[in-house]
């Protein structure tokens, strides 16, 4: 992977990607709580399937590493994987924190390092479009 600090042989140091994957706290948030005998969060297919090209995410970082953008500010920019998760819990309807979320996100540098390159895309080994998502995200904030 690009840009990233070598451990050893082949693998490399994703300690900060999995930290900037960490901060957009990956995980479901729902104030309301289950009701009593509720044994899951229920939705509909159509909001289940906006989630589509999002959760099939493996997180393998080859997108976050072949953006330019990511190469010069790793540091601050969260880069086009962990902005295509966090996308994937705004846009989940079981979700209710989208706006913590979308202020979390609305900052010079862990969003808008974006300049729609591309290369993203281009290089997802599961044909996703991180940079949709970005854009998806940009429009939210808009």
């Amino acid at each position: 992977l690009p840009h990233m600090h070598v451990v050893k042989d082949l693998v490399p140091d994703m300690g900060n990607f999995y930290e900037q994957y960490r901060s957009i706290e990956p995980w479901l948030k729902n104030s309301k709580g289950k009701a009593e005998g509720q044994a899951e969060y229920l939705q509909s297919r159509e909001d289940r399937a906006k989630l589509d090209g999002m959760y099939e995410c493996i997180l393998c970082a080859c997108c976050s590493t072949s953006c330019p953008s990511y190469w010069w500010n790793a540091d601050k920019y969260l880069g086009p994987a962990v902005l295509m998760q966090a996308y994937r819990w705004i846009e989940d309807s079981r979700d209710d924190h989208t706006e913590e979320r979308l202020a979390e996100l609305d900052d010079a540098f862990k969003l808008y390092r974006c300049h729609t390159i591309m290369n993203c895309t281009k290089v997802c080994p599961k044909h996703l479009n991180p940079g949709k998502a970005i854009a998806n995200i940009k429009k939210k904030l808009a």
